[in-house]
């Protein structure tokens, strides 16, 4: 076997492998004698098949094989040797292959893009600034502000007063059809959030600023053509109301009474855990600025040749991601060839850039992503799928890509917080709008 370097230049990299027929022949004898001693053939013994009627049996199978298996060989040896890590999968291309015959030596040429040699960081001197936010006594009464209308009562609009948006209409409704009642169609003194889109579209809009109190009112609409009831499916009906009450939403008192409905035991316990939450949420928020200002001290530190492949494919992914939030009507990817521009191309340097020297340096320091790690991750992923979630358990663990999706941003944070650990960093109390206001700023950049 003989590997020939056909190119070398910058980290592009090209190479031609021969394999001689001798050595595949040698390769297909070996893996016939490692079967013949399982191999049972109608007229011998199990094991005492002769090899001359193994190889023309099997032969041209095994070719193949060994063929796959030395090349595949060959490129591993090559990689071992030569300390060259790919940044894509290499292209690997057979010399002449249509007019090669079996006793032909294979030559097949093999192609890619070495990742470069990333330099040495020296973290010692990265300061950071990291963003500290206490909840005050203005953003708890806040937060129990809003825990408070979540648990709200009604209160009884003055009679003649038009219901609106939000506010609880209590009524009987027949429902027909060309005339005639459907079953499930009636209600008694039912209980309807309007603006809740619970019941059919276009129902609730036209009681919105019409219904009221002690009136009888006809809503007209048509029941959509994916109905689940087929005998109404796309069908125009009338719901006859009888509005028995209109009730406008009121929050609950902030008091030791809410506290106990959301599992405290008195206001002040549940306002130690609002302020708790509000800091938790305040942390993660300053450490993602914390983390874009490292990025960026990172990216203005290290300078290295970048694969193109990686260039261009991170561009393509950018212009195609900005096309969709510029166009959220369009859902499917039949859209035609969307050109990247110079600023997809620099932003694309500078997360390939950043991408690789952290690899590098997860890498170097034995960052690693643990199963436990990957278990929340998926769990997190899976409660966006309820009464789903065993199917996408399933469906994760048979998706390499799906699990490489998910290691990636931990792996990044981990190695995140490496870096910070070594680093300098000051803390600095600041109110919560500044930590908003930076927030923001993320992204506009």
């Amino acid at each position: 076997m003989q590997v020939t370097e056909t190119l070398n230049e910058g980290l592009k990299r090209g190479y031609e492998i021969t394999v001689t027929a001798a050595e595949l022949d040698a390769k297909v004898t070996e893996k016939l004698t490692e079967a013949q001693p399982e191999i049972e053939m109608k007229g011998f013994r199990k094991g005492k098949v002769p090899m001359a009627l193994l190889r023309k049996q099997f032969g041209q199978r095994l070719l193949g094989e060994a063929m796959q298996e030395t090349i595949d060989g060959a490129m591993n040896e090559h990689f071992e040797s030569s300390g060259d890590r790919p940044a894509m999968q290499p292209q690997v291309n057979m010399v002449d292959g249509e007019n090669w015959k079996e006793g032909d030596d294979v030559k097949v040429t093999m192609s890619y893009e070495a990742l470069p040699e990333i330099p040495e960081v020296d973290f010692s001197d990265v300061e950071l600034e990291r963003m500290v936010v206490k909840a005050d006594d203005a953003a708890i009464d806040e937060a129990l502000a809003s825990l408070a209308e979540t648990v709200s009562d009604w209160k009884k609009r003055r009679k003649g007063t038009k219901a609106k948006e939000g506010d609880q209409v209590v009524m009987d409704f027949v429902g027909k059809v060309d005339g005639e009642a459907f079953d499930g169609g009636s209600a008694e003194d039912y209980p309807l959030v309007l603006g809740s889109n619970s019941f059919i579209p276009g129902f609730e809009d036209q009681l919105i600023g019409e219904a009221k109190e002690g009136e009888e009112m006809d809503v007209n609409v048509t029941f959509p053509e994916e109905y689940g009831a087929a005998n109404l499916a796309g069908k125009a009906a009338v719901f006859t109301c009888t509005i028995k009450a209109v009730n406008e939403p009121v929050a609950a008192e902030i008091n030791d009474e809410l506290a106990q409905k959301f599992g405290s035991d008195d206001l002040a316990a549940l306002k130690g855990q609002v302020a708790e939450r509000l800091e938790a949420e305040y942390a993660g928020a300053s450490r993602a600025v914390l983390k874009r200002k490292l990025l960026d001290v990172l990216d203005g530190k290290v300078s290295f040749d970048l694969p193109p492949s990686l260039v261009e494919a991170e561009a393509n992914q950018i212009a195609h991601q900005l096309w969709h939030e510029d166009n959220p009507e369009v859902h499917d990817h039949n859209h035609g060839n969307i050109e990247t521009t110079e600023e997809h191309t620099k932003l694309a340097e500078r997360r390939v850039r950043l991408g690789l020297l952290l690899a590098e340096i997860g890498r170097k320091a034995e960052v690693e992503v643990t199963d436990a790690e990957m278990t929340q991750a998926i769990m997190n992923q899976a409660r966006q799928y309820p009464g789903q979630e065993r199917q996408f358990f399933e469906f994760i663990q048979q998706n390499q890509q799906m699990q490489q999706q998910l290691r990636a941003p931990i792996f990044e944070d981990k190695v995140v917080d490496h870096v910070v650990e070594q680093a300098k960093v000051t803390e600095k109390e600041v109110s919560k709008d500044d930590l908003q206001t930076a927030v923001e700023a993320l992204d506009d950049e």
